[in-house]
């Protein structure tokens, strides 16, 4: 068996587990936000019972339009209220950020565990080893109902990375990187176990980066590796150079579609956001803001900062990163997924171009259906908001030169 198999045998209670087995395990935690929670809810009633099965696991987080943008998702906000109230269940409702990067925060789970989340990005979680599995409203209804999951065992690869990355390259680009060379439909309903030497040297901000976007490669299970065992037996190992990874973004219509930034042709752009669950933690902040500093953003660009947590904007202003974000011209937001659901706090109108650190690029998925979107990481978009037009990293500041800046 693998790693991944081998914890799911745990939580189903068996000794042993393949592909393609039927399982029922069982669940450490369950959550879902103010779209998905209030559907769980309602089909939760529906199977008539007083209780969750364990108040304690079951956590919802309000994050998707938060400030309520609309009356209808003050509605939906109401719904969660209430049934937290009555049955017991933790709901952050002050604003404390995206699901994922509170669920880190504050319900880390250890290795091995299995959480289940009414949310694409739930996979996320795989950076700190849970097995971490997006449901819809029904199924997380079932579960906050039996505290257990059924499911098939997936097959599982394994993408082993050795190497170090080159300078103005990140974490953003090595999963842009791999989108790109297997598709938004690679790993479709499998698992996939990332291993090798790069993974010593990444943080685990930039492990989140990479396993929040396994889902848009398909995946059913995106999974960080203990690299003190072996991975195991998998049905099949593709290996990677991190020397061989460039500076990447993902062009319209969709996340699969990536090319080296240093090949795509000069195009003006109206908008750069930096954060959401993917690039709005704190090292994220730090490399914008080290590109920022005492500079401006370009005539015509509107530029947002979007910490994922309450606590990451506090650190940001303990540091003084919000005050390079204020002067360079940039507008700080509260924490939550803002326009990257398309919902609220920045969309964009037809004709608009944005480059975003965020992990979706569809036709309306930030606004308008003809709204353009570019997908790459925090350097690359804090230098593209300066130049005013999408740019590789060091077309702004030189490749290496980031390490001082903030001490200047």
């Amino acid at each position: 068996m693998n790693q991944i198999e081998r914890y799911l045998a745990i939580a189903a209670g068996k000794d042993e587990v393949h592909a393609g087995d039927d399982l029922t395990v069982k669940v450490d935690l369950a959550i879902a936000h103010d779209i998905t929670g209030p559907m769980a809810v309602e089909q939760f009633k529906k199977i008539g019972i007083d209780r969750v099965f364990d108040p304690k696991k079951v956590v919802f987080i309000l994050d998707h339009i938060i400030p309520a943008a609309t009356v209808e998702a003050k509605v939906l906000h109401n719904v969660l209220k209430e049934f937290s109230q009555e049955y017991g269940v933790k709901l952050y409702d002050k604003g404390e950020g995206v699901i994922h990067q509170v669920i880190a925060e504050k319900h880390r789970l250890k290795r091995g565990s299995i959480l289940v989340g009414a949310d694409s990005h739930t996979c996320t979680a795989g950076a700190y080893g849970a097995l971490a599995i997006a449901v819809g409203a029904t199924e997380l209804a079932a579960t906050m109902a039996t505290g257990t999951i059924d499911l098939e065992v997936p097959d599982v690869f394994e993408i082993h990375i050795d190497g170090k990355l080159l300078p103005g390259v990140y974490a953003k680009d090595v999963i842009l990187h791999l989108i790109g060379h297997y598709g938004t439909a690679g790993f479709t309903d499998q698992g996939v176990i990332y291993s090798g030497s790069l993974m010593d040297q990444l943080t685990m901000d930039d492990k989140m980066t990479i396993s929040n976007m396994g889902i848009e490669m398909g995946t059913m299970i995106s999974y960080f590796a203990d690299q003190d065992q072996a991975v195991g037996t998998v049905k099949e190992v593709y290996t990677f150079k991190a020397e061989n990874i460039p500076a990447s973004v993902a062009c319209p219509p969709n996340p699969g579609n990536v090319v080296r930034a240093a090949d795509l042709p000069s195009t003006k752009i109206s908008q750069v956001v930096i954060g959401s669950c993917t690039n709005g933690r704190l090292s994220d902040m730090l490399i914008a803001a080290e590109v920022l500093k005492g500079r401006k953003v370009a005539a015509g660009v509107t530029l947002l900062i979007i910490p994922a947590s309450v606590d990451i904007a506090q650190q940001m202003e303990d540091q003084g990163l919000n005050l390079i974000f204020r002067e360079a011209g940039g507008m700080i937001t509260s924490p939550g997924c803002g326009p990257c659901f398309g919902a609220h706090m920045g969309l964009l109108a037809a004709g608009d171009v944005a480059v975003s650190t965020t992990n979706r690029n569809f036709p309306g998925r930030m606004g308008h259906l003809e709204g353009i979107i570019y997908l790459a990481s925090p350097r690359l978009a804090a230098e593209s908001a300066i130049a005013g037009t999408i740019v590789a990293p060091g077309r702004v500041v030189p490749l290496g030169g980031l390490a001082d800046e903030l001490e200047k």
